[in-house]
């Protein structure tokens, strides 16, 4: 059985790696998003010990970076109280966490916490970082949910740590807080890139009210209209042809009508104009 899954291990990304024969210490950690509650864990392999707790302040929305953050912060603490001053390598499934914390690593950078939503725990993380100057401490990315033994414990306390009693990181920013409903489900989130794109697309909807004509009538018709620009939007050809259609810059068969072509507004194929299979 040992044997089996030290071969197991072996062929895992960490086992490829070379990880589980690190001298140091080695740390996995994840975070757990769901339902609106925030959980970081992380197990550490030499000493076979794990942790977690529950991230406080979701009432101003929650993010998994937020959970991945928390969960690479408490891997730094335990380290620390440790005192052991040994070499580190902390594997997680976030780039988006690895990206963030790039900013603030190398000569000639000088970022700004201004912008960064988690501010407060990714103060402490650098905090940390700091006071392990001249210490070896990596930071890998792997993949998850690929069956290492590593990341699938850390996966486990992430989970754990939503239903927690321990909670860090529960001071409120006074940001003004944003709510709306979607499918019945009420979102809450501070303003971010989410919220810019709903209240644009709030105020489009008002003013669209307001106007008539064909390129209205398409943008308001029901599972015809915006559905099928999000989809097309994605091909940059098909794109152009859509956007060229709704402003009469690409011979539609409205267009040709206004230019004495055709005599009706009719598709070749029978179907109605400007649906899903005439554009």
């Amino acid at each position: 059985m040992v044997l089996c899954m030290e071969i197991h291990r072996s062929g895992t990304e960490a086992g490829l790696l070379g990880i589980y024969n690190f001298s140091g210490a080695v740390y996995a950690t994840d975070g757990s998003n769901d339902k609106g509650v925030m959980g970081a864990g992380y197990y550490r392999l030499d000493e076979n010990r794990r942790g977690c707790f529950r991230l406080g302040r979701g009432e101003e929305g929650n993010s998994s970076n937020r959970a991945e953050l928390g969960a690479a912060c408490l891997a730094l603490e335990d380290a620390k109280r440790k005192q052991d001053r040994k070499p580190i390598i902390l594997l997680s499934d976030s780039a988006c966490f690895l990206s963030t914390s790039q900013k603030w690593i190398g000569e000639s950078k000088s970022p700004s916490m201004w912008e960064n939503p988690d501010v407060d725990i990714m103060r402490d993380i650098i905090q940390l970082l700091r006071e392990r100057q001249g210490l070896l401490t990596i930071f890998i990315k792997i993949k998850a949910h690929r069956g290492d033994h590593l990341h699938e414990l850390a996966d486990r306390w992430a989970d754990k740590g939503r239903q927690s009693e321990n909670i860090r990181w529960s001071l409120p920013t006074n940001r003004p807080i944003f709510s709306w409903t979607d499918n019945g489900t009420t979102h809450r989130s501070p303003l971010n890139p989410t919220v810019k794109k709903r209240i644009d697309f709030q105020v489009s909807w008002q003013q669209l009210k307001n106007h008539t004509g064909s390129t209205a009538n398409f943008l308001t018709r029901e599972d015809d209209s915006r559905d099928l620009l999000g989809k097309f939007h994605k091909w940059i050809r098909a794109r152009r042809r859509v956007l060229q259609c709704l402003s009469y810059e690409f011979p539609c068969a409205l267009q040709l009508k206004q230019w004495g072509i055709l005599n009706e507004v009719k598709c070749r194929l029978g179907e109605k104009c400007y649906t899903k299979n005439n554009i």
